[in-house]
């Protein structure tokens, strides 16, 4: 099995940290944006580009529309500076993980604090 999709794809993460960090002139592209992941497809036509962004809740929906209006941007750089004879076709997906494991937490911690809260009357009581 070749690993050059997986190289690739691993260039490609580093790119777009490194565009995500310089910035975008969209204004919709706002929050703390992470690249997650890219997987490539074998014959490195297509990438999927996984990322989260920490913020405000209505932020994922307006970088999601910013990056879809960056995508030939996005694109262009990666293929520029990658150097790569064909520059693949990029989609983002928003990857929820890093919501789900920070509303978990957060429900883990309340759990917590309402056994505290029980327990801290029970001894109250006796």
């Amino acid at each position: 099995m070749h690993d050059r999709p997986q190289r690739v794809a691993h260039l490609i993460q580093q790119e777009l940290g490194r565009l995500f960090t310089k910035g975008f002139k969209d204004p919709r592209i706002t929050g703390f944006v992470t690249i997650t992941g890219v997987k490539l497809s074998p014959d490195l036509k297509q990438a999927v580009v996984y990322y989260s962004v920490l913020g405000e809740p209505s932020e994922p929906k307006e970088t999601a529309a910013g990056l879809k209006a960056a995508v030939g941007y996005i694109r262009r750089e990666v293929g520029q500076t990658l150097s790569l004879r064909y520059t693949p076709e990029i989609k983002f997906i928003f990857d929820e993980a890093i919501e789900r494991g920070d509303r978990i937490e957060r429900l883990i911690k309340e759990i917590k604090d309402r056994d505290a809260e029980a327990r801290s009357e029970d001894e109250t009581k006796e």
